[in-house]
């Protein structure tokens, strides 16, 4: 898959974003023009092999990581703990 030219620092910006669990496919590509298959190809060349197959497991199948399949529509999360 071909991957446009990133400079380092936009690489890491889309790794941390691919890393977190609440920031969806969907807003990588809002922000860096990468579809989700293009992030994958991204994480699967810049991390190592064991964090790559880490990662794949984590996202794969998982709600937050896809606009259509969130539970919630906007806004972060809040405990029902948490103080107003």
């Amino acid at each position: 898959m071909k991957l446009p030219l990133l400079d380092s620092e936009i690489i890491d910006r889309i790794i941390e974003m691919a890393w977190e669990d609440r920031t969806p496919f969907e807003a990588i590509e809002k922000q860096f023009g990468l579809q989700e298959k293009q992030v994958i190809a991204l994480m699967r060349r810049e991390m190592k092999a064991s964090s790559f197959r880490m990662w794949r497991e984590r996202v794969t199948g998982r709600k937050s990581k896809h606009l259509e399949k969130r539970e919630f529509v906007a806004g972060r999360f809040k405990s029902a703990n948490q103080k107003t």
